[in-house]
């Protein structure tokens, strides 16, 4: 059997090939060898050069990935891709031989993890670290060459100990675990992970949370970043030493529990759901002439709110269509500021109170009449969802259309009043996330809502 034993450089950032090494080994010797720098086509950064010795320079006059993609191709068609961390090396030649619209397709095996198998107690599976302690040298650490010498002699070791037989063809498996793992992971650490809704969190070595997704199916949506080969994934997953997870029991709860954690661990892979979210009141309060005004400010300055919006834009847009909807005054609705009188572009409906042309008891009514009307499109609810455990079932409360959180209840509680719920409630921040994942939860017919007023959960 031939395997072809690989290392790269690359240039951090946009992971182009700066160097590449190959050695051919048929399980007793080096039958074959080829080394070049590449030209990456992209500034190499200076901590890159710092870490390898190659810069710009060094690659100006080396052939692109194009001009060496042949010779790449004929030592690694009929052999086994070999490498520590194989997943990253493999890849990124995939990525180069895609550019070129060329398929690149080999078996492959990495020393990472087949180390921690028939090598197992070592504090570190790091090529550098792991070569100290076996005693391997490495001539040229970082340089494609050195690390990948190194590597047929870890390689070499490995082929000879105990049970490599056995191991190796695992490994080899078209489907097996092993082979798609993060290098860092511990198989144990995936074993554990449930086939079921809730979120999950990648760590990396320090224990720093890095990632945070949810899933119908976690054990299923973890392994699926592992077969993903985009940059992002790729950079992710070679970060990854743990990772923790934490049942739901339904969709619903683990979307807002992601939103959730993504807002509190800011993880560094999550792009979504990060940006600070500020809610907008809308309130009621009479000035010294007993006129009735309806107004918007940040939560924290809206006493008692009718209703929550998480932009002033949506604050002033449904202040308008009361205005219209209720011939209430622009001026007295805060849409206009410094102002003797309404004028607004839009709203004409006026029947005249800012111009003393409508009594103020008249204009309060129909305050009071859009104050209702707010009340009525604030809504209770709460929203039935299944439970982590077979034991008990699940809720989301929204009260007065702000989201209070989520909880878990024992299917043989007695349930009479939403009230009876307060001790089961995992309490939450409410944003413009969540109200837009609740939203189109209720806007599926299979969505099960309840209303305050029903008595219990069954």
């Amino acid at each position: 059997m031939m395997y072809s034993i690989i290392d790269i450089e690359t240039t951090g950032p946009g992971n182009k090939i700066t160097e590449i090494s190959i050695f051919n080994y048929d399980g007793n010797q080096i039958v074959d060898e080829f080394t070049s720098l590449v030209n990456p086509q992209i500034p190499i950064p200076n901590f890159i050069t710092a870490l390898t010795g190659i810069d710009d320079d060094m690659v100006a006059d080396a052939p692109l990935f194009s001009g060496i993609s042949d010779r790449v191709s004929a030592m690694t068609e009929a052999s086994i891709f070999v490498a520590h961390n194989v997943n990253f090396d493999y890849n990124i030649i995939k990525s180069e031989f895609k550019a070129l619209n060329q398929v690149f397709n080999r078996k492959k095996l990495c020393t990472i993890r087949l180390a921690r198998k028939l090598m197992p107690g070592y504090p570190s599976y790091s090529l550098g670290k792991l070569c100290k302690q076996l005693d391997i040298e490495i001539v040229g650490r970082h340089r494609a060459k050195g690390d990948a010498q190194a590597t047929v002699v870890l390689f070499e070791m490995l082929l000879n100990t105990p049970d490599s037989e056995t191991v190796f063809t695992q490994f080899l498996k078209r489907n097996s675990k092993e082979a798609t793992l993060p290098s860092a992971l511990p198989k144990a650490v995936f074993e554990a992970l449930p086939e079921a809704a809730g979120i999950y969190k990648f760590k990396n070595k320090k224990g720093k949370i890095i990632y945070v997704g949810k899933a119908k199916n976690i054990k299923k949506r973890v392994l699926s970043h592992f077969y993903d080969t985009t940059e992002k994934e790729m950079n992710l997953c070679r970060e990854t030493a743990d990772i923790d997870f934490e049942p739901s029991g339904s969709e619903l709860v683990a979307l807002l529990m992601e939103d959730a954690a993504i807002k509190h661990h800011y993880p560094q892979y999550n792009v979504l759901s990060k940006r600070p979210i500020r809610g907008y009141g809308v309130f009621m309060y009479q000035d010294r002439n007993n006129v009735m005004h309806l107004a918007f400010n940040a939560l924290k300055k809206a006493p008692n709110p009718l209703i929550v919006f998480y932009s002033i834009t949506a604050c002033r847009q449904f202040l308008e269509q009361l205005c219209l909807k209720f011939d209430l005054c622009p001026k007295y609705c805060h849409l206009q500021e410094n102002v003797e009188s309404c004028s607004h572009y839009k709203i004409k409906n006026c029947k005249g109170v800012c111009k003393q042309e409508e009594s103020v008891a008249l204009y309060n009514l129909r305050v009071k009449d859009a104050m209702t009307y707010i009340k009525s499109q604030s809504q209770n609810i709460i929203l039935k969802s299944s439970g982590r455990y077979e034991t008990e079932e699940g809720f989301v409360w929204v009260k007065d259309g702000v989201y209070q959180g989520y909880g878990f209840v024992d299917k043989t509680a007695t349930i009479m009043h939403t009230s009876d719920l307060e001790p089961y409630l995992i309490p939450q921040k409410d944003n413009i996330d969540v109200q837009k994942i609740i939203r189109q939860h209720m806007a599926k017919q299979d969505a099960k809502v309840l209303m305050p007023q029903e008595s219990n959960l069954e």
